[in-house]
C-alpha cells in the first residue's frame, strides 16, 4: 500500500490507539475519533495509517471521515466558536452576529484565524433557544448575544491569550 508523506505526524500516537482495536471488527469510527483526540483533527497520514493498519483502503477510512461532522480534516483553532443559526438564533439576530464576528476576526463559518486561536463554525442547533442567540466556546456558552457582546467575549479571551 502506498503511504502518504502529506505531514509529518507522530504515528507513533495512533499506532497506540490501533493496538488496542486489533482485530476488533467494527472499531474504524472509534479509531477515528481516538485518533482525533490526540491530534485536533485527523491528518492525511494518520487517515493513510489507519487504513494501512487496519485493512481497509484510504478511500473508505476517507469516507467514514469526511461522512461524519464530528471529523475534522483540517486543524482548529484553540478556541472553538460556534454560532447557533437555529430558528430562535436566527429571529433574534444571529446573523448579525455572524458578521461581526467575522468582521473580528477576519474568517467565517469552517475557519481558523492565522493566529490559531479561533475556528468559526456555525451550527443547526445548541439546544439553548431560550438564551438566543447564542454560541458556544469550546466548554463555555454565552446567550443572549449582541454583536458587540459577542466581540467583547472574542476580544477578552485573546487579550487573556496575549497576556499569556
Amino acid at each position: 500500500m502506498n503511504t502518504c508523506s502529506c505531514s509529518k505526524s507522530d504515528l507513533t500516537l495512533v499506532d497506540k490507539v490501533l493496538e488496542e482495536y486489533a482485530g476488533t471488527p467494527g472499531s474504524l469510527i472509534a479509531i477515528l475519533q481516538k485518533a482525533q483526540a490526540i491530534y485536533g483533527y485527523l491528518p492525511a497520514d494518520v487517515i493513510y495509517r489507519i487504513a494501512e493498519k487496519t485493512g481497509n483502503s484510504p478511500a473508505k477510512v476517507m469516507g467514514v471521515a469526511t461522512f461524519y461532522t464530528q471529523f475534522r480534516l483540517e486543524p482548529v483553532g484553540k478556541y472553538m466558536l460556534m454560532l447557533c443559526q437555529g430558528t430562535a438564533c436566527h429571529v433574534n439576530g444571529s446573523e448579525r452576529i455572524a458578521a461581526a464576528i467575522q468582521e473580528e476576526l477576519g474568517i467565517g463559518d469552517g475557519g481558523t484565524t492565522e493566529d490559531g486561536l479561533f475556528s468559526v463554525k456555525h451550527v443547526a442547533c445548541l439546544g439553548c433557544c431560550s438564551l438566543s442567540p447564542v454560541m458556544m466556546i469550546n466548554e463555555d456558552t454565552y446567550g443572549s448575544l449582541t454583536p458587540d457582546k459577542a466581540l467583547s467575549i472574542i476580544r477578552e479571551i485573546r487579550a487573556k491569550e496575549v497576556q499569556g
